[in-house]
Order: structure tokens, then C-alpha cells, then sequence
């Protein structure tokens, strides 16, 4: 499975990036949401491991953009999030596209066998 993770936590992105790739995934990385748009314009991904809260461009904004340019549907989004967002808040990004909202810490093999949904089948 291919996989994109968008979160400005480093040291969570090099693990779940060793982890990805050490279960036969392959994982791209990016640690900001600008960076992350311009790998989607030159890269397809399975899924995407999004943050939520990320400063001064958060996963909602690279919802929004996606929603905005019309490629929200192409991709299957999973948020994680840290903080406690209210039902609204998840509601409204579930509204705009994107699969589900799980808190962090997550077990990253709790992780990936929620994204084997979105496995393509060949």
C-alpha cells in the first residue's frame, strides 16, 4: 500500500514511516501541509495520514485545498489528531471528505489495520 503522512511531528513520522515500510508498505513524508499538497499533485497515495492541528497550515486548510480543487474525492483521508475536537468539528472535516478522525497516541498496528480498507485490490 502506498501511504502519505502529513504531520509536523518528526519523530512520529520517522517511526510510522520505518513501521509502514517495515510491514511492506511504502510510506512518503511530509511535515507540512503545503509540502504535502505538492507531493498530491505529483503523487497518488492509497491513503493519507493527516494531522489536524498543525501550525500555521493544518490538515483542515489541506482538506480545504483538496476540497477546493476537486480532489478531495480521489483520496482516502484518515485524520489523527492529539487534542479533543468537539463532534462538530469532526463532523464538519468528515463532511468535507475525509474518512475518519482517530486520536492520537494510536498503535500504529491498530493504524494500519484500519487503513487496509483502503488497500487497492488488484
Amino acid at each position: 500500500m502506498k501511504i502519505l503522512i502529513i504531520d509536523d511531528n518528526k519523530d512520529l513520522t520517522k517511526m510510522f514511516k520505518q513501521y509502514f515500510t517495515k510491514t511492506g508498505n511504502t510510506c512518503v513524508v511530509s511535515n507540512d501541509g503545503p509540502s504535502g499538497l505538492l507531493i498530491l499533485q505529483s503523487q497518488k497515495f492509497e491513503v493519507i495520514i493527516l494531522d489536524l492541528a498543525m501550525p500555521d497550515f493544518s490538515g483542515k486548510d489541506v482538506v480545504e485545498e483538496l476540497r477546493n480543487n476537486g480532489k478531495i474525492k480521489d483520496n482516502n483521508i484518515v485524520c489523527l489528531t492529539a487534542s479533543s475536537p468537539s463532534n462538530e468539528e469532526e463532523e464538519e472535516v468528515i463532511a468535507m471528505g475525509v474518512k475518519k478522525v482517530l486520536r492520537k497516541p494510536i498503535d500504529p498496528d491498530v493504524l494500519l489495520d484500519f487503513i487496509k480498507q483502503f488497500e487497492a485490490k488488484s
